[in-house]
């Protein structure tokens, strides 16, 4: 059997995406709880809710030595949410796939820290796991998340937007909006 793969730490200019802390559910959760930060999303998440995402997450980094990864920012705080890649488990024209994702508490929005953390993340996916692509979605009124999409040179086709298929029908964050980027892209733009 072969030995998990080790969990990536990535650095930034200010930020240190790692493995997750148990000191990191209780910050998780408030964020999770935060109306602002879960506006693009159902609905905010419990406790409970919250600390099951971070299990999920924990396992997921363990088994592929990646994930979406803890956020500090050093010196300043130690948790401020969580940037990386993920394998989203629902099916969709484009699945499987690699995601690009992040979620950062209110407190920190408006200073640039998703997209560089998300830079250093599609380094990651596509200079250390060799991907040929990288999407992201979000529903069509999360104007600042597409915003952030733009800014890493992800590009949206009208005809890859989808409903997603864990919101509900007729709910109105059910319909997304799709971004890619490809590996050859990505190395013209370094």
């Amino acid at each position: 059997m072969a030995a998990a793969p080790t969990v990536a730490t990535l650095t930034t200019d200010r930020l240190i995406l790692r493995p997750w802390r148990d000191g990191d559910l209780a910050p998780f959760a408030a964020l999770n709880a935060d109306p602002a930060v879960m506006e693009h999303f159902p609905a905010p998440l419990t406790r409970a809710q919250s600390d099951a995402v971070a299990a999920r997450v924990r396992d997921f980094m363990t088994e592929h030595g990646f994930g979406w990864w803890a956020v500090e920012i050093p010196a300043e705080a130690p948790f401020i949410g969580f940037i990386g890649l993920w394998r989203p488990a629902f099916e969709a024209p484009f699945t499987p796939c690699v995601e690009v994702g992040w979620r950062i508490a209110k407190a920190y929005w408006g200073r640039g820290y998703a997209t560089e953390g998300a830079r250093a993340a599609l380094r990651f996916g596509f200079e250390h796991l060799g991907l040929a692509e990288i999407v992201s979605f979000t529903a069509v009124p999360n104007a600042r998340s597409q915003a952030v999409m733009r800014r890493l040179g992800m590009t949206h086709d009208p005809a890859d937007d989808f409903d997603h298929p864990r919101v509900p029908e007729g709910h109105p964050l059910r319909r997304h909006v799709l971004y890619r980027l490809n590996g050859e892209t990505w190395e013209k733009a370094l």
